[in-house]
């Protein structure tokens, strides 16, 4: 299956249409497709009333090969199929075993394996399931791709959402797509019997206000005025409920900021197309002019100071430093809009 959100889809699909391969295999570094696409299995492959007898829920690390596979053999009680998932299958002892009963899988059973991040699928018994078997597989998404996922997603809740919503959301959520979803459910419950989301509902949903909001200060930031970067700053802070948390999800905005500005900077040496640019970076056509002044006042050396500031303030707010997060932020700041490099302080 591809990485994409089109896998996903077309799993999702069938599942919710009670289509089911006796065989089934989940795993990937992104566990939000993971999750949910067990989530579906579990609802929709055995009715609520017949779950008592023909749902078994097994974890690798507990259950050996020869149990698991009894269970998989088993057939249904009063109902059409029975439903066994396997979780941490990876980690089973003698999950190779596996590799027959992919060969003859029971028909009257769905048995859903649910893998780790990684597992290699050219040898048995992923092998013989890939052959046998459904698979799909999810890598993160790359930031590119989160717009697109991001709309995708809203689309499929019967709303619109404009363009320049689904930038300011990208950037608040970053490529965390449980976040993202988090997210997008509050915006729903936000815009009530509204079918469209604009920009500052992403602002006012998320605790924020026109004024004071991250994405002024991203632009502060950008045009490297310090005192207003820090006034709302200073404000977000103070309205957060966990000011830590608050500071971090402001570290990976401007991070994720100061990446398009890298990727822009290799994309203006190749000489690219506005359009390839933008396709590049994951924004709109018409918000790239923003980043490319931006460029005017951040050059390579500029980018590179602010990407071991950004490191460094995410390590001491993650617990790499005993300072408070004021100060943390206030120094990142001061450091991102100075004209020139300011060294990090000792912690």
């Amino acid at each position: 299956m591809s990485r994409r959100s089109a896998a996903y889809e077309e799993l999702a699909t069938s599942f919710l249409h009670g289509k089911f391969a006796p065989l089934i295999l989940l795993f990937g570094e992104e566990r939000y497709f993971v999750d949910r696409l067990q989530a579906l299995v579990l609802e929709h492959a055995v009715a609520p009333h017949e779950r008592d007898f023909n749902l078994d829920i097994l974890y690798g690390r507990d259950t050996d090969a020869a149990a698991a596979l009894a269970t998989c053999a088993s057939y249904p009680m009063m109902a059409e199929r029975r439903l066994v998932v396997i979780r941490d299958f990876d980690e089973m002892d003698g999950n190779e075993r596996f590799k027959a009963y992919a060969e003859q899988p029971n028909p009257s059973a769905v048995v859903l394996l649910v893998g780790g991040e990684k597992v290699n699928l050219s040898k048995h018994p992923y092998r013989a399931i890939a052959e046998h078997g459904v698979v799909g597989q999810f890598k993160r998404l790359y930031d590119r791709e989160i717009p697109h996922w991001l709309a995708q997603d809203v689309a499929e809740r019967g709303l619109e959402i404009r363009p320049d919503a689904v930038r300011m959301l990208a950037e608040y959520v970053g490529t965390n797509l449980q976040n993202a979803a988090t997210e997008i459910d509050k915006l729903v419950a936000f815009v009530g019997e509204r079918t469209t989301i604009e920009a500052d509902d992403v602002v006012q949903a998320s605790g924020q206000t026109r004024e004071f909001n991250v994405f002024e200060l991203q632009k502060s930031v950008s045009e490297r005025r310090y005192p207003d970067a820090m006034r709302i700053a200073e404000r977000l802070l103070q309205q957060a409920s966990n000011g830590r948390g608050e500071a971090l999800m402001i570290v990976a905005v401007l991070t994720s900021f100061f990446s398009k500005l890298w990727i822009l900077t290799a994309c203006q040496g190749k000489r690219l197309s506005e359009k390839a640019m933008t396709s590049k970076i994951g924004v709109p056509p018409y918000f790239l002019k923003e980043y490319l002044n931006s460029l005017r006042r951040f050059d390579q050396s500029a980018i590179a100071s602010a990407f071991t500031a950004l490191v460094a303030a995410d390590y001491e707010l993650k617990g790499g430093s005993s300072r408070d997060e004021r100060l943390i932020l206030g120094l990142l700041i001061r450091r991102l809009t100075r004209p020139d490099p300011v060294p990090a302080l000792a912690a």
